[in-house]
């Protein structure tokens, strides 16, 4: 999607000194990684994910297993959060499975109701804790990223789930960001980013997921996006210095630069 200002790639280590980042799934991959960078330039960090992520070194953070599911769950990490770091200024629903893969009538029931319930009721849960919170917090600039993928707009064989639960994403943060004036409210595709989903994806056999060569080809180039480069690009937006023209925003492909 089109930007209207530029962020800063160069940011100064204490950049996002006295802010606090919450990230779902953040155990490994893409919420890992955001976390180390985010920690790089001084934020406190709220961390979560189905096993216990690990806080960057030195970092100040509130760490926790939460399943995304479970509302109850959510609501007591945020409080924990919030009594511990203070009010929080960028909320990430990143929590999310790739499972079933295939074409949909091989597909488990089973794993089906649990892409959707983490997918998008994950989703849904993280937004609706901060949403309420952000109303008793002082004024200030909050905000909300759900992340996307390209597959919400672009069908792939073999990804039903996967592409319809993120495009349910991206049409539920259109809602939000109307019902929630005061927030900053953003749906963003990260691109390909060198994560473990990454890995498990090219391991995909060509006749359940065919654009599986796109991928593998992705990984050989070693022009996949780094976290660093997403994480970046979500500072500028909570800083104020990137401001998509859009609720969508796709981080553009760190290989071809601007």
């Amino acid at each position: 999607m089109p930007f209207t200002r530029h962020v800063p790639f160069h940011l100064p280590t204490d950049a996002l000194a006295g802010k606090v980042v919450v990230i779902t799934g953040s155990s490994r991959g893409l919420g890992a990684g955001l976390a180390t960078r985010f920690a790089e330039h001084g934020a406190a960090l709220g961390l979560c994910a189905r096993v216990e992520p690990k806080p960057p070194p030195g970092s100040r953070a509130v760490c926790a297993v939460v399943d995304v599911t479970d509302p109850a769950a959510v609501e007591g990490f945020a409080g924990a959060v919030g009594a511990t770091l203070g009010p929080v200024d960028l909320w990430i629903n990143n929590a999310g499975v790739l499972d079933p893969m295939g074409p949909q009538r091989d597909h488990d029931p089973l794993e089906v109701a649990m892409a959707l319930n983490v997918n998008i009721g994950g989703v849904a849960n993280g937004t609706r804790t901060f949403t309420r919170r952000c109303r008793s917090w002082p004024a200030g600039r909050r905000v909300l990223v759900n992340i996307s993928s390209g597959a919400a707009r672009s069908p792939y064989e073999g990804w039903s789930i996967y592409g319809a639960t993120k495009a349910a994403v991206e049409q539920f943060t259109h809602v939000v960001a109307l019902e929630e004036p005061d927030l900053v409210c953003h749906a963003v595709s990260p691109g390909v980013v060198e994560t473990d989903m990454q890995v498990q994806i090219r391991t995909f056999n060509p006749r359940a997921f065919p654009a599986v060569g796109k991928f593998r080809q992705i990984h050989a180039d070693r022009s996949a996006n780094r976290p660093a480069w997403v994480a970046d690009h979500l500072s500028g937006i909570l800083l104020g210095s990137l401001a998509p023209d859009g609720v969508v925003y796709r981080v553009p492909n760190e290989s071809s630069g601007w």
